[in-house]
This record gives structure tokens, C-alpha cells and sequence, in this order.
């Protein structure tokens, strides 16, 4: 059986890189697995690193167009569909605009699709801090509008770095079935952690197998002598505010103090989060050289291949990278959602939530801001 899959906010293709890498075979030879079938992202370089590795020989399915300005009628069938949806400050409002509001929060987009096409599945990802927005009325809403798109759905707060991903990543997952489909996606079990695996450590993330002198997005970053005399003086896992730094090295921050500031990896622990944006300070920084981490070194640490070329600027690549889903994590995900369409049985976990907890009032509608 194979899932023609859409994408809504594709960024440089995590997502896609994990549902292609998954295959699974039933008791009677009958194989699952995933085909891209069209995708879309705001970002022209996120779009143009997404069609050199996902569908080279494709490249007019994947659509580079703001997602409120994109006709969903153009687009082709699909029978599953992924999105992570952008993390927007949401607030809530007296006026009820529904999904047509002008200033509809972007995950509405692919409500929309979800409607229209009524995929099989979908997984939808955002970050951690979704489900305290708006005191929770802003991740209640989201959930309603999935339900009632004609979904089961199976939230979850996965911690990556359960699975076996070399990074405290932990990221909301929202996992549907389609309400006619007599299937039940279960969540995983972690393979890792206290009483499983050890681990994945940053350092088993960078050097096994070390990254080859040629491998593409490994430009190392110029530092000033400043830089790399502060950095001597701060040890693996610690940060910037280390007490220890020399007087004429601190640096002059009033007010809260971000610990992934100057915050240099322990070779021993999984990584802190991969992210995408960031002045000084905020590069990722290596255990035992004097230096902030490569873009390949960041893509190691989230799964990706070192065959996997992210193209445009070297900030720009930065910001695909931290914004991704990682692969292993998506592959992970995808193969369960497989396996029980398959009927195949996988350990599992209860959910962090159970679909039937969530209310929502009528009267309040969410817009971004």
C-alpha cells in the first residue's frame, strides 16, 4: 500500500527524509511505504534543499508560495499529509472569524487540507510550549478543529533524545486517523534512556564515523581571538555565565541570562536543542575545540545523512536545520503509524494526552498576532 503524502511548511525536508526511509511488510507480503506527492514552504531555500534530496526528478510538486496565498483546489490527491506547522504567538479574541479569518493562525491551513482531502493519516509537529498558550485555549482549539475534521487523534510530547536522537529535542506530535478507518495509532515506546539503551551522546553523534574533511555544509566559523580565549576558559556543558570565567572575559548582561549562551556541549550527555535562529552566543559550541559547530555538525546531531546537502546561505542553512523535524525521530513515528495500518504489533506508551480531555469554549476564537 503505498501513502501519496502533501506537506504544508516543508522546511528542508525532515519530515519527508523520515517518512521515505520507512518500509513495512505485512503477514502476507503486502508492503507500506510513503511517496512524496507535492509540499509547500515560504522559504525558497528550504524549498530548493527539499527538492535536490526528497524529488529531484520533481521539482514543480514542491510549491515555493506563502501557504495563505496557495489555491489547495490545484493540488493532487493525497492519502496522508504532514505538517509542522509554524509555532505563532496565538491570542484569544471575541470575534469568531473561523478557518476563512484573514489572520487565521497558520495551522488552519492545513485544517483545510485535512477537510478537503481527507488523507488517511496525518502527523502535525510544533513545539513543547503549544499546550500553555492562551492558558491552553489555544492547543484546545487546535485539537478541536483536527477532531472535528473527521480525525482520531493521538497527541503526544515525544522527548527525542528517548529515541535514540542525540538531542533534548522535545517536540509535540500530533498523530490522526481518519474516523472511518478501524485503526488505532499507539505511541511508541522509547528505546532509550534510564532501564533501556544508553544515550546517544553528542560526541557519538560527531565522531561515529568522524565527518570527512569533504563533507558538504562543514564550514568552519572565523572567531575573533576574544571569542576563542572565552571559550578556553568555559568547560564541556557549561555556558557563558560559568563563574570561573576570568573578569575581563565576562560578558555585560543585565537581567535574564539565556543558559544556551556561549553553551558548550557535554561529550558524554546528548546534545541541548538544535535551533534555527540566534545572534552571538547562540551557535552550539564544541566540547573540547575552542569553536562553534559546523552546519553538518548541527545536521549530525539532528539525523540527518552527511549526503544530505542543505543549499542556500550559511545562515540560512542554520535556520533549516534548527527548524527541522529530525528524520530518525520522523522515521520512527511514521513506521508506527505504518505498522498499524499493517496490523503489526510495536511496544507502545500511553499518550501525554487523551483526546477526550479537551474543551473548548465556542464563544472565543484564536487569531495570530
Amino acid at each position: 500500500m503505498i501513502f501519496r503524502k502533501g506537506e504544508f511548511f516543508n522546511g528542508p525536508g525532515g519530515l519527508a527524509l523520515g517518512a521515505k526511509m520507512v518500509r513495512v511488510v505485512d503477514k502476507n507480503g503486502v508492503e507500506y511505504r510513503v511517496e512524496h506527492e507535492w509540499a509547500n514552504d515560504i522559504d525558497e531555500s528550504a524549498c530548493r534543499t527539499f527538492i535536490h534530496n526528497i524529488c529531484p526528478d520533481r521539482p514543480k510538486s514542491v510549491i515555493n508560495k506563502d501557504v495563505r496565498e496557495l489555491d489547495i483546489e490545484t493540488l493532487g490527491e493525497i492519502d496522508a499529509f504532514t505538517f509542522g506547522f509554524p509555532c505563532n504567538d496565538y491570542s484569544i479574541v471575541g470575534e469568531k472569524k473561523g478557518l476563512e479569518g484573514n489572520y487565521g493562525p497558520l495551522y488552519t491551513y492545513g485544517v483545510k487540507v485535512l477537510r478537503k482531502f481527507q488523507p488517511k493519516w496525518f502527523v502535525a509537529e510544533n513545539v513543547s510550549g503549544l499546550q500553555s498558550a492562551n492558558e491552553g485555549q489555544a492547543f484546545n482549539m487546535i485539537m478541536r478543529d483536527l477532531m472535528e475534521s473527521g480525525y482520531k487523534i493521538t497527541p503526544h510530547l515525544y522527548k527525542f533524545q528517548d529515541y535514540g536522537i542525540p538531542q533534548t529535542r522535545h517536540r509535540i506530535i500530533i498523530v490522526g486517523i481518519r474516523d472511518d478507518i478501524n485503526k488505532e495509532f499507539r505511541v511508541p515506546a522509547p528505546t532509550h534512556g534510564e532501564g533501556r539503551l544508553p544515550y546517544k551522546t553528542a560526541k557519538q553523534a560527531l565522531t561515529e564515523p568522524p565527518i570527512t574533511a569533504d563533507a558538504p555544509n562543514n564550514e568552519f566559523t572565523r572567531h575573533t581571538s576574544k571569542v576563542i580565549e572565552f571559550l578556553n576558559h568555559i568547560p564541556a556543558g557549561q555556558n557563558a555565565w560559568f563563574k570561573e570565567i576570568p573578569e575581563h572575559l565576562r560578558l555585560n548582561v543585565k537581567g535574564a541570562k539565556m543558559s544556551q549562551i556561549y553553551r558548550r556541549l557535554h561529550p558524554d550527555h546528548p546534545s541541548y536543542t538544535v535551533t534555527g535562529s540566534g545572534g552571538g552566543g547562540t551557535h552550539m559550541y564544541h566540547w573540547s575545540e575552542p569553536r562553534a559547530l559546523t552546519n553538518r555538525e548541527r545536521a549530525r546531531i539532528q539525523t540527518f545523512p552527511d549526503d544530505y546537502v542543505f543549499l542556500g546561505g550559511k545562515e540560512k542553512v542554520r535556520q533549516q536545520i534548527g527548524m527541522a523535524v529530525p528524520p530518525e525521530g520522523a522515521r520512527i513515528i511514521i513506521e508506527a503509524i505504518l505498522k498499524t495500518f499493517a496490523g503489526i504489533e510495536y511496544d507502545s506508551i500511553e499518550a501525554k494526552w487523551n483526546a477526550n480531555e479537551f474543551v473548548f469554549e465556542p464563544e472565543l476564537e484564536l487569531i495570530s498576532v
